[in-house]
């Protein structure tokens, strides 16, 4: 079968020749010019042949046209720093501006997606776009949020609708550059942050305004990031495809089977591809096809995989869907 065939059928739940697998990761430094991202990406497609490619830009990439200013520091997910953020105070969600998603950052990562297209005509690739209120917190910061939503409702709203305006013209116009669909990633979806009245109030209406942007592709994987997550709550979204980190936190992939009728991607920790031995990840990935059932499942990672994973390790994952 062709990549995009085994995606296709695996999420329609036909049968497949083999499960499909997918791992992603930050490339620090190379990610601030589209070059060096697709350069990056490419070539991590080309080692690995994954079914699918998510391209991960580099973090806190929406934050950047808004004024967010960030530096590298060693660290094993290849993240940003952030030095400054824009929110400081309430008036300030009311002033971030309406952006050309052409330009700035925004459009560099859109030249990103181009570049790999033309690299890789045939491949089937996903966008990473962040949930408005994920943006939000990147913008205001994880306490600071959290204070907004308790006490700046209005003002809050108001800086979540042109986040989302911003974010919805994004998803767009990475489906027209070359991406088949979108990674949409949640990173305020657990209890562990906020209650589940929070985020049906903050989050998902701006989520679902995405979304249906992201219609006009052919796929849409969820991300729900952290632990404590809301899992449940979560699987009425139009998306074909959830990840989550299934070995950290609950539900496993046994058990998200039973709470979600469309596929599950995950079976992978991080600590174990980056520590362990390539037996030892090839044991996790039989296990995790074994939890899921068969059907409807895609060997991935949690979240992205740290930048000192071994090669074989990596390899093993790779190797272990074909056995």
């Amino acid at each position: 079968m062709t990549k995009r065939e085994r995606m296709n059928d695996v999420i329609d739940g036909r049968p497949v020749d083999r499960t499909p697998v997918a791992l992603w990761r930050h490339f620090p430094e190379q990610d601030l010019r589209a070059e060096g991202l697709a350069e990056a990406h490419v070539a991590f497609q080309k080692k690995y042949d994954w079914d699918f490619l998510k391209v991960t830009p580099t973090s806190g990439y929406y934050g950047d046209d808004w004024g967010l200013r960030s530096s590298f520091k060693p660290n094993r997910e290849g993240v940003r720093s952030y030095i400054d953020r824009p929110v400081k105070r309430d008036s300030d969600w009311t002033k971030l501006k309406r952006l050309d998603v052409t330009a700035g950052a925004h459009g560099r990562e859109l030249k990103a997606i181009r570049l790999i297209r033309k690299a890789l005509p045939d491949d089937v690739i996903l966008q990473t776009i962040f949930s408005p209120l994920a943006i939000a917190r990147t913008l205001s910061g994880e306490t600071a949020l959290l204070r907004y939503i308790r006490d700046s409702v209005d003002e809050l709203h108001q800086g979540l609708d042109i986040i989302a305006e911003a974010t919805t013209q994004f998803a767009t116009e990475s489906l027209a550059a070359g991406a088949d669909g979108l990674f949409f990633a949640t990173q305020c979806a657990t209890t562990a942050y906020m209650t589940i009245e929070d985020y049906e109030e903050f989050a998902r209406p701006y989520d679902l305004r995405v979304l249906d942007a992201a219609r006009s592709g052919e796929i849409t994987l969820l991300h729900i990031h952290g632990e404590r997550i809301m899992f449940e709550e979560l699987t009425d979204y139009p998306v074909q495809i959830i990840n989550w980190h299934d070995r950290r936190t609950p539900p496993t992939l046994k058990e998200a089977r039973a709470q979600f009728s469309g596929t599950l991607a995950g079976g992978v920790e991080a600590e174990t591809l980056a520590k362990a031995t390539p037996e030892a990840v090839t044991a996790q990935v039989k296990d995790a096809i074994a939890q899921a059932g068969g059907t409807k499942f895609i060997v991935t990672a949690g979240c992205v995989i740290t930048v000192d994973a071994p090669d074989a390790n990596v390899m093993a994952v790779r190797r272990a869907v074909e056995a």
